[in-house]
């Protein structure tokens, strides 16, 4: 009995010894927190869109460039703010941008990893209301934020759509 008993408690000792090696090994991938933000400096790069008549159709190109200098370490979410009279349609790139504000904002995520000296953009087509008058100018604007955006000088841009009459 008593060694039925001692082999017992070895083979739980044994047991609980593999268990803690498991445990130490996973504890830090669960406790594990997100990447430390990089070094890196989001801008946004003024670019307006092409003119429209009243009623018609352009894209707004919302372009993200990394100035540096390391790779983005987090994601980032770029918005682009229409003017009154102005609508999103879809399709939108990327995909997955959602419409928000009653169609006068359209938000993007973009995923960490994005290269120094590199740049991404979002496409957002637009309708100008049937009512906007031509010639006029309308302005919006495109932002980013990011955790690892440490200048924030440069986060922020207007475009202006340039109404001209049907031709």
């Amino acid at each position: 009995m008593i060694r039925t008993l001692v082999r017992r408690s070895r083979v739980r000792r044994r047991a609980l010894v593999v268990g803690a090696a498991l445990l130490a090994t996973l504890a830090p991938a669960i406790t594990a927190e997100a990447a430390p933000p990089s070094d890196s400096d989001l801008a946004v790069v003024r670019i307006d869109p092409d003119a429209a008549p009243p009623g018609g159709n352009t894209t707004v190109h919302a372009i993200i460039n990394n100035v540096g200098p390391e790779r983005t370490a987090s994601e980032f979410t770029v918005t682009v703010t229409l003017p009154d009279r102005v609508t999103a349609e879809e399709p939108f790139f990327p995909e997955d941008c959602d419409e928000i504000g009653n169609g006068r904002r359209v938000r993007c995520t973009f995923p960490a990893g994005m290269p120094a000296d590199r740049s991404v953009t979002a496409t957002i087509p637009v309708r100008l209301a049937i009512t906007v008058p031509a010639p006029s100018t309308l302005t919006g604007r495109v932002e980013v934020r990011s955790p690892d955006d440490k200048n924030k000088a440069n986060d922020e841009q207007p475009f202006k759509i340039q109404v001209v009459e049907a031709t």
